[in-house]
């Protein structure tokens, strides 16, 4: 029925949120423009740029292609949600340090993609960031900057894990 509205629980970067949003509400139009996470960008509308990618359930997706009443009681992580204590999440700072972006506006996706491409594969080789970064489209940097910053995040996020570890066994 248009006009109806339908109550949302769901939980984004961590904290229990509720919203209302018509059946028809884009999910990345209702975290933007509902929530205000407008670290979710949107591009072509159409799922091909990549821009408006978030972590539903720990796996990426497309929040232009998506409504938000599909989205209740799951998870969501947003571009704000990956620093922690003020610290930037290791794929954040090593876009920023090997110049992984530009304008910025295809950024947001292109980490939160890094962030699950070395989840599911912590080693990766760069041809391997090259096809799981495919799905990202960017108008300025050329991809030279991304495809280094991932890899460098990739070893980073892996001694990281290792100290840990080897904290833990003392």
């Amino acid at each position: 029925m248009f006009g109806e509205r339908i109550a949302l629980d769901l939980e984004v970067n961590g904290k229990p949120l509720s919203g209302v949003a018509e059946p028809r509400t884009l999910l990345s139009d209702f975290l933007r423009h509902n929530l205000g996470f407008t670290g979710v960008h949107v591009g072509c509308e159409h799922g091909v740029c990549g821009a408006c990618t978030v972590l539903l359930d720990d796996q990426p997706v497309r929040s232009c292609l998506m409504f938000a009443v599909q989205a209740r009681h799951h998870s969501i992580t947003t571009i704000e949600g990956l620093a922690k204590g003020g610290e930037m999440h290791p794929v954040q700072d090593a876009f920023r340090r090997h110049h992984g972006l530009q304008c910025g506006f295809c950024t947001p996706g292109m980490v939160l993609t890094a962030v699950d491409l070395i989840q599911r594969e912590p080693d990766p080789s760069e041809r391997s960031v090259r096809e799981g970064m495919s799905g990202n489209l960017c108008r300025c940097t050329g991809y030279e900057g991304i495809v280094q910053a991932v890899l460098a995040a990739a070893k980073d996020l892996k001694r990281q894990s290792q100290s840990n570890r080897t904290e833990e066994t003392q």
